[in-house]
């Protein structure tokens, strides 16, 4: 059985809360029931010069109000050093194509792998940091503004996800591509299900099991299949199952 402890958020934005609030009852309990205190936190999604201790900050202070310490990795001299002394980590958003890349130029992918799939460490993901818990990046919102050397990610799970999941806008004027004819595309060439998480909905995943949280309902996308929507607090194991 699966050792790997996920709590992967669509954003750690929703309408109506201040930033990472809607989310204190998941994370608080996720990381409680791991006997975490402190996180490590991996800000290579932000893009802006010198802004990884702005990051780090903004995520530690509602954090440090559920309870917990946060580390930026960017403090330590060796980055996987610190992967490895890790006790959680959290991997928040921002650009998917920055953050792969820093995570692979860093050489902390397989780290990461390791300690959260056999030794069991807790993962938390949002957006991007969603986005690279899975097979691959290929089905990010972000515009490619500089070039992975492979879209693979962590691969802690072996199905996409689309976090901030769009419902196409019936009585818009917009002509272009929904987020569901993307979807389409991808699967024109790829056959990995794309879970498409709404803000406010999450997915924690312990081991072979896997639930879907939040406040919004999901929607599974499979190859040749016509799509299906999911409640909030729905079983999603079979997802996961074989991972």
């Amino acid at each position: 059985m699966s050792k790997r402890q996920l709590l992967l958020l669509s954003s750690s934005n929703y309408h109506g809360h201040e930033f990472l609030q809607f989310a204190r009852d998941w994370i608080t309990d996720f990381l409680k029931k791991n006997n975490v205190s402190k996180i490590l936190f991996i800000p290579y999604a932000s893009t802006e010069p010198d802004s990884y201790t702005k990051y780090t900050e903004k995520v530690a202070k509602p954090l440090k109000e559920f309870g917990f310490d946060v580390e930026g990795i960017h403090e330590s001299r060796d980055p996987v050093e610190a992967i490895n002394n890790a006790s959680a980590i959290f991997i928040g958003g921002g650009n998917t194509f920055h953050l792969l890349k820093t995570l692979y130029d860093k050489r902390i992918v397989e780290a990461i792998r390791s300690r959260v799939l056999d030794n069991g460490i807790p993962y938390i993901g949002s957006s991007a940091g969603t986005n690279v818990a899975t097979v691959s990046i290929n089905t990010t919102n972000d515009m490619p503004i500089v070039l992975p050397p492979t879209f693979y990610a962590l691969q802690l799970l072996d199905f996409n996800i689309n976090p901030h999941y769009l419902d196409p806008i019936t009585d818009d004027k917009h002509r272009g591509e929904t987020r569901a004819q993307r979807i389409n595309e991808f699967h024109h060439i790829n056959s990995s299900p794309v879970l498409g998480l709404r803000e406010g909905s999450a997915l924690l995943v312990d081991g072979d099991n896997a639930t879907l949280i939040g406040h919004t309902k999901a929607i599974l996308f499979c190859r040749n299949e016509d799509p299906q929507e999911f409640e909030p607090d729905s079983d999603l194991s079979f997802l996961v199952s074989s991972s």
